[in-house]
């Protein structure tokens, strides 16, 4: 063989040994794509559990009557915004 047609050789062996590595790391990305939805997908009802457990432990507060001032400070703006926000829709559906 001529040494043309060794370098031809070598550049087509190094092309298989590259189109092989692409497919490889191809496979390799989806699945860390899918990892990362599934991670992202639990992170998400994470949050949402925790948020329903802070409702809980707030209600759990309500309830008891264990308050400090600062929390019933706290629970009165939180029912003054709610009312503005009432008043609000009524106004808007009154028009």
């Amino acid at each position: 063989m001529s040494e043309l047609d060794v370098h031809i050789k070598r550049i087509q062996e190094k092309l298989q040994q590259l189109i092989k590595q692409h497919h490889e790391l191809q496979k390799e990305n989806n699945q860390l794509k899918k990892e990362l939805e599934k991670s992202s997908k639990q992170t998400s009802q994470h949050q949402q559990t925790i948020e329903l457990l802070k409702q809980q432990v707030e209600v759990l507060k309500i309830s008891s009557g264990n308050w400090d001032e600062n929390d019933k400070k706290e629970f009165e703006k939180r029912i003054n915004q709610y009312i503005k926000e009432i008043d609000k829709c009524i106004a808007l559906l009154s028009e």
